[in-house]
């Protein structure tokens, strides 16, 4: 002998209604959104701090209080959490994230919405993370070690284990570059990279010193 279980009907999610003076009501659809950006730190060294900070209103410019907003970032074909936060009574957030990993990608702030508000996406571009590298520069002419002839106008660095063609980003004094392995070298202690003329000229370095490179 079997006995019937009652079905449940399945959760219906809130949605905002108003009573006006006369007793009616009407479905109170949620509002539009806004995340404006205020700061961000897009270039960071391993280990340190990445932090965007801003404020979430609605499009009317309300403040939007206590609400959980969320850093994202792209990588291996979907979108993960970072970091969240919660918005303080004037809207404002923080978010801060500590990267260990080399490399670079896309990040974003959101807001998932909730049935007073809507979600919200902000793109804020790519978070790149560099580790200091010991540079120094040559120039001349010549061949190279993976092909070709030095000139003043070659982009590249030389390095003695990263294959050939090898794309390195390089980030000095607010300069960003993205170059090949061309060459084999230096054979100095404690240097990684040498800069060939061009790519020392683009970035605006010395003669010697450190470098933030994603290698």
């Amino acid at each position: 002998m079997f006995t019937a279980v009652p079905q449940v009907p399945p959760a219906v999610p809130l949605v905002p209604v108003t009573i006006d003076a006369t007793g009616s009501s009407s479905i109170a659809l949620p509002a539009a959104t806004a995340v404006r950006v205020r700061r961000s730190k897009l270039n960071v060294l391993d280990g340190h701090a990445s932090v965007f900070t801003g404020a979430l209103r609605t499009e009317s410019h309300t403040a939007l209080a206590r609400r959980v907003v969320f850093l994202q970032g792209y990588r291996g074909h979907r979108w993960r959490t970072l970091a969240r936060a919660r918005t303080r009574a004037n809207g404002r957030f923080r978010l801060s994230f500590v990267p260990h990993r080399l490399g670079s990608e896309l990040v974003r702030v959101s807001f998932p919405g909730d049935p007073f508000d809507r979600p919200v996406l902000r793109r804020l571009g790519r978070l790149t993370v560099y580790r200091l590298a010991g540079a120094s520069w040559y120039g001349g002419g010549g061949g190279l070690a993976c092909g070709g002839e030095l000139t003043s106008s070659t982009l590249g660095v030389a390095n003695k284990t990263l294959p050939c063609g090898t794309m390195v980003t390089l980030h000095y004094g607010g300069h960003t570059l993205r170059v090949p392995v061309v060459d084999r070298g230096p054979y100095v202690a404690g240097r990684d990279f040498d800069l060939t003329e061009a790519t020392r000229a683009a970035l605006g370095f010395g003669d010697t010193g450190d470098v933030w490179s994603t290698r």
